[in-house]
């Protein structure tokens, strides 16, 4: 990731007038937690010397890269993000995290990135900083076995359908569904072998064959999947003709992902080792088929029962609750896709309107102890306004302690509060609360349909929106009770 120090406002804003460059429905972000200084200095120009930022001070200045910060998302090769951050001393820069197709070698980055980092000038974004740290994640043995299974799987099917040559078969060619499990991307099936261009990569990975000819054939295609099996075992990228060396060798524990920790079969390593030194068996005629693949793959699956979501550990996908046959309001059409975002603009637009059977107040409107509640409140409101929730339920929690007036509308905001906040448990409690203060208000019913949707009790809140649902029919058919 790069730092450029940025030319935002040098002055606190107020929430409202920021406009998220890439669109302008997204939330705006809370306020950023400050962290110790990050820069080390500044030169005569005014900029921050070049320095190298930990993965946890960028985490802080961008909110943990929250998807309200990012200003620009591109590149289709080689995608990157684009976020807006704030610094200790309240400087504005710009982060662009890069993926590690871009730049594997972590070294070379930083080398490039400390040359570009002396460059100052007035017409350039300076670059004040990077960082070389990832978040990536060690994938457990069993799960690796499965995602070369899955994708022989998916190179059989396509044979069987036509569509054999698969051209530049690589790691990155393996995405993965919202339910973890590995699947084959369909863009290596739509390239033009006669362009030149059907491997992109290294040509220490291109089939030997290719290298004469310029063809792609069946046996490259089982070629490449020797090179991902490589990157299954070893967690990197090996030339194989540097792995075949290691094979030779019989120096299959160096070949390994140390990451694994020695968590795995040696038997099912061995297995899967010969089979990758088939596969770069420099012959095109001497490397197994797709079918040979799976008979040897198909035994080698220890967690066959587990779902890849939980090898991965990763939460499982959450379906939105069906939406009831009757028509409904924004309200409750924002429920059903859980878009909190959306809720919370209608809650705003709602404001108290349906709270004025349970707000009668009298003089004591104007005793100190109602003019505090009402100041909770009011400030509860302008935190809820700007989408700082957390501080929207301390002022809400203040007005409820109280106990002076209630409000149905409170608890609602409040509830959506804890939502926004990952609190689905407590914000279905207050959601239920503001049921018990106004019996068939639909919003109660539709708040509590989200948090039991967030809490995995899909039929539970497909039962309540229709409630809701039912309530608003009721409403408008015969008036507010």
């Amino acid at each position: 990731m790069g730092c450029c120090a940025s030319k935002f406002p040098p002055t606190e804003t107020h929430p409202e007038k920021e406009k998220p460059a890439q669109t302008p429905v997204r939330p705006l972000p809370p306020p950023i937690p400050t962290v110790g200084p990050l820069e080390p200095g500044t030169e005569a120009t005014g900029v921050p010397s070049f320095s190298e930022f930990s993965l946890s001070d960028l985490k802080t200045a961008t909110n943990n890269f929250s998807p309200e910060f990012i200003v620009s998302e591109s590149g289709e090769k080689a995608p990157n993000i684009v976020y807006k951050g704030r610094l200790q001393n309240r400087r504005w820069i710009a982060v662009k995290k890069f993926p590690k197709l871009s730049w594997p070698d972590p070294q070379q980055f930083a080398e490039e990135a400390w040359g570009v980092g002396k460059l100052r000038h007035q017409r350039l974004a300076n670059l004040i900083g990077y960082c070389c740290e990832g978040e990536s994640q060690t994938i457990e043995w069993a799960m690796r076995l499965r995602v070369a299974l899955y994708i022989a799987e998916a190179l059989e099917y396509c044979g069987s359908e036509g569509h054999s040559l698969y051209h530049d078969l690589n790691a990155y060619r393996v995405l993965f569904d919202e339910d973890g499990d590995p699947r084959l991307s369909c863009f290596g099936l739509m390239k033009n072998s006669r362009d030149g261009k059907s491997y992109s990569t290294n040509l220490a990975y291109t089939p030997p064959e290719y290298l004469k000819n310029g063809r792609v054939t069946q046996e490259s295609v089982i070629y490449s999947f020797g090179t991902v099996l490589l990157d299954l075992l070893s967690g990197k990228h090996i030339p194989p003709s540097h792995a075949l060396d290691m094979i030779r060798g019989k120096n299959i524990i160096l070949l390994m992902d140390s990451h694994l920790e020695g968590k795995f079969s040696m038997e099912d390593a061995t297995v899967v080792v010969n089979l990758a030194s088939q596969c770069l068996q420099n012959e095109p005629r001497e490397r197994p088929n797709i079918k040979d693949l799976i008979t040897i793959l198909s035994p080698q699956q220890p967690k066959s029962d587990v779902p890849s979501y939980i090898m991965l550990g990763i939460a499982k996908h959450k379906e939105a609750p069906p939406t009831p046959q009757r028509p409904l309001s924004p309200i409750g059409e924002a429920c059903s896709r859980m878009d909190l975002t959306a809720i919370h603009q209608l809650l705003v637009t709602m404001n108290y309107r349906d709270d004025e059977v349970t707000n009668e107040l009298s003089f004591q409107e104007w005793t100190q102890q109602m003019r505090d509640v009402l100041e909770a409140r009011k400030r509860g409101d302008y935190a809820f306004r700007d989408k700082d929730f957390k501080a929207a339920i301390d002022c809400y929690s203040q007005f409820i302690d109280m106990g002076t007036v209630v409000s149905p509308t409170i608890y609602a905001r409040r509830s959506l509060c804890y939502l926004m906040c990952d609190q689905p448990d407590v914000a279905l409690r207050d959601a239920m609360q503001a049921q018990i203060i106004y019996p068939d208000w639909p919003t109660a019913f539709y708040m509590q349909s989200v948090a039991l949707a967030k809490l995995d009790m899909h039929q539970d809140a497909a039962d309540m929106l229709k409630e809701a649902a039912g309530l608003e029919e009721k409403h408008q058919n015969g008036g507010r009770r």
